[in-house]
């Protein structure tokens, strides 16, 4: 008689808060089937996971497995080093490994309806210019911005379908039905490459340090702004390339993407291109996932997500601007993507290179004790470039007015005569932080959130908008406390620095690029176009322009409110700030032209900004590095911040009270502070306060945590939520 076989039982990763695997029987299942999708019941409804293992055994009855409804072998599976790295990530963020694959798949990959059939079909992987095409080029109308910024990135070569938004999507069709466009293959063996300038002696000197025999090694390249860190990615890329790999390119922002990769499409006109970040629509972020995950994509580059692309022929990793915060993931799993990218560099067992004009701490810690290799572009790469001049401008003794100093309005007075640019930085967005009522000082709260409401002014009328929670309302006549109409904007944000730059130079040509205008998709590429294409003599930003950009004939650049930062109860403000003035003031002659920097400030002799002045990165970090010993604060202790919050604060206290009890006994050499109150303690009426727990040791750390983790699981937290933030950024 012959045996009856058993039914296979899956085990599934599946995006929910519990941190374990469920088990499903699935009669069609092999061992083949592991890390691919499949559908399954959970209570009422149909979820879609991950498959982990499949085997004949599970701690539940049988009788009481529910059925998987469907096996999804559309896609290859998810591949085993993929799966290892998300359980290193799951483990290590303290976060549940079914929604860290859920986060991995592209959102259309994780719903019930996705399937095969918007699958892109051969041959109409990309476009290219038809002569027609060409022929229309020096056509354009002059302020058709977003097509002419199209035309320029089709002269480089083909653009793939999958790479584009949904605004450059309709341009192409419209233009193919003029016949200005054919479609092609993705991969164009024969498109004409850019010539490669020659390097530089120090970037010969670079490459020269990192040949070396393959295998993991973390490069960290310290080059002043316009130093030719790109240059060096593009030459390691082109090896990676000629040995048949794959290169993984991470930058932080989106709107780096664009110009990054247009700049990798001239230099590998024949390779297969993939840009991948959350502003991609939902059809073409699944279109180059898969093509990577299938090994058709030889160069990835992407935001902070992309560092989980399936890559199956990875050589190469890098991370730009590897200093920069936005690597660091600040709500669902709390990941750094460079550290991230670091672990799996290891893991392939290839070269990572983290590249920065400021590098964090903790990198360059790394690379004074050995552990990362040094490598230094100290001089910028375009012939006579230098760095710019920078100067501090004593707001005490000359006073800002509608901020600007008589310093920098000179300046730029000068730029305008002289036909360069200048650009007049200010991190704030809106028209002022804030609307004040003279007679009585009231500064209009939130009401939901501990912050002031912003004021923006709009075409029709101006809106107080809270920048946390979203709140929106229009401001009142009179004082809600004193009834005064005596209500007057308090501070400088972009809308009144561009209005106040509008009065002075009346005759100039302004843009403002902030998150406001630059929302729109496609929006900051067309503005970017009308800088290079000198349609713009005034530039006012925020971050969004300090990193990344090259404006040729840009010279100037003012910054304004800059203080604040220097009193931040954040201990990494101030590393922030050096950063980001570094960056910004490299925007200013990188081409040759004589550049000026000119920061307002009423602390001129701050060290600080003396080391911003002279440039000197090494100086600031050996200071600060010095100081942050004596306080014991990172990169000289390893933090976990335990964030809770409720609409309750005693609620959320008390959690935070048996969180510390509960720690008690597990490791003396792990400190648990007292429960305080986050940097923003309130936002949208939940109350959120946070205990911070360091151990000099990052392993000892990690093994207090997997004794604490279940005994916070195990606490009661009614209307408390609460989530841990390993390697905080904000604390």
């Amino acid at each position: 008689m012959t045996a009856t076989r058993p039914t296979p039982i899956l085990r599934v990763a599946l995006d929910t808060p519990l941190d374990r695997l469920f088990d499903y029987r699935a009669a069609d299942a092999g061992q083949g089937d592991v890390g691919r999708r499949v559908s399954v019941p959970f209570g009422r409804r149909k979820l879609v996971g991950v498959i982990l293992d499949v085997g004949h055994d599970s701690e539940l009855p049988e009788d009481s497995l529910k059925t998987a409804c469907s096996i999804h072998r559309d896609s290859p599976p998810l591949p085993a080093d993929l799966i290892e790295l998300a359980r290193f990530a799951a483990h290590y963020y303290r976060h549940p490994l079914g929604a860290v694959l859920a986060g991995i798949l592209p959102p259309a990959m994780r719903r019930l309806d996705s399937g095969p059939g918007t699958r892109m079909r051969a041959g109409e992987g990309a476009y290219a210019l038809t002569p027609e095409g060409l022929a229309y080029a020096d056509r354009l109308p002059p302020r058709a911005f977003a097509q002419r910024a199209l035309m320029r990135r089709l002269l480089a070569g083909p653009l793939v379908w999958a790479d584009l938004d949904a605004n450059t999507r309709g341009l192409l069709r419209v233009w193919r039905a003029r016949g200005w466009l054919k479609g092609v293959t993705a991969a164009v063996e024969n498109a004409a490459a850019e010539a490669w300038p020659t390097p530089t002696a120090e970037q010969v000197a670079v490459l020269a340090r990192m040949q070396r025999p393959a295998g993991f090694h973390v490069w960290l390249l310290h080059g002043i702004t316009g130093s030719g860190k790109t240059e060096v990615y593009l030459h390691q890329v082109a090896r990676v390339l000629t040995g048949g790999r794959q290169a993984l390119v991470l930058v932080p922002e989106i709107h780096l993407t664009p110009q990054l990769t247009q700049r990798f499409a001239q230099r590998f006109p024949g390779r297969r291109l993939l840009s991948l970040h959350s502003g991609l629509a939902e059809r073409p972020r699944r279109e180059a996932w898969l093509a990577a995950l299938e090994g058709r994509a030889d160069i990835v580059l992407g935001t902070r997500l992309a560092v989980f692309t399936p890559m199956p022929r990875l050589g190469l990793i890098v991370v730009d601007e590897e200093h920069d915060p936005a690597f660091k993931q600040m709500e669902g799993m709390r990941y750094s993507a460079r550290d991230v990218a670091v672990w799996r560099a290891r893991q392939r067992d290839v070269p990572i290179i983290l590249g920065s004009a400021t590098p964090s701490l903790e990198s360059w810690r790394n690379a004074q004790r050995g552990r990362y290799g040094l490598l230094e572009l100290s001089r910028r790469a375009h012939e006579g470039a230098l760095l710019p001049a920078v100067r501090l401008v004593d707001a005490r003794l000359d006073r800002p007015r509608q901020g600007l100093s008589q310093a920098l309005a000179r300046a730029i007075g000068q730029r305008l005569e002289r036909g360069e640019q200048s650009l007049v930085f200010i991190n704030r967005r809106g028209y002022a932080p804030t609307l004040l009522c003279d007679p009585c000082g009231h500064a209009f709260p939130c009401p939901r959130c501990s912050a002031h409401l912003v004021l923006h002014r709009g075409r029709g009328a101006d809106l107080l908008l809270c920048h946390h929670c979203g709140l929106r309302q229009r401001p009142p006549e009179a004082c809600p406390a004193c009834g005064s109409l005596d209500l007057r904007p308090a501070g400088q944000g972009t809308q009144r620095l561009e209005e106040a730059l509008a009065e002075r130079f009346p005759e100039a040509r302004l843009l403002r690029i902030d998150r406001d205008t630059a929302a729109r998709r496609g929006a900051f590429a067309a503005m970017k176009a009308r800088v290079e294409a000198r349609q713009v003599d005034i530039l006012v930003g925020t971050q969004i322009v300090a990193k990344g950009h090259d404006f040729p004939h840009l010279t100037l650049v003012g910054i304004v409110g800059a203080d604040q930062a220097l009193v931040s109860p954040d201990f990494r403000a101030g590393e922030r700030l050096f950063a980001q003035l570094m960056q910004v003031a490299g925007r200013a002659g990188r081409a040759g032209r004589v550049g000026e920097v000119l920061i307002q400030t009423a602390y001129p002799r701050h060290p600080l900004y003396q080391a911003v002045v002279t440039h000197d990165y090494a100086g600031y970090a050996r200071r600060t590095l010095r100081e942050r010993r004596v306080a014991d604060f990172p990169p000289y202790a390893s933090q976990v911040l335990l964030r809770a919050e409720g609409r309750a604060e005693a609620a959320v206290m008390a959690y935070l009270q048996a969180a510390r009890a509960a720690a008690q006994g597990l490791d003396a050499a792990v400190t648990l502070f007292d429960p305080v109150p986050a940097l923003m303690p309130r936002v949208a009426h939940q109350h959120r306060l946070q205990l911070l727990v360091q151990c000099a040791s990052r392993g000892r750390l990690q093994a207090f945590l997997d004794a604490w983790v279940p005994r916070l699981r195990a606490l009661p937290a009614s209307g408390v939520r609460w989530a841990l933030d390993v390697d905080p950024q904000d604390v």
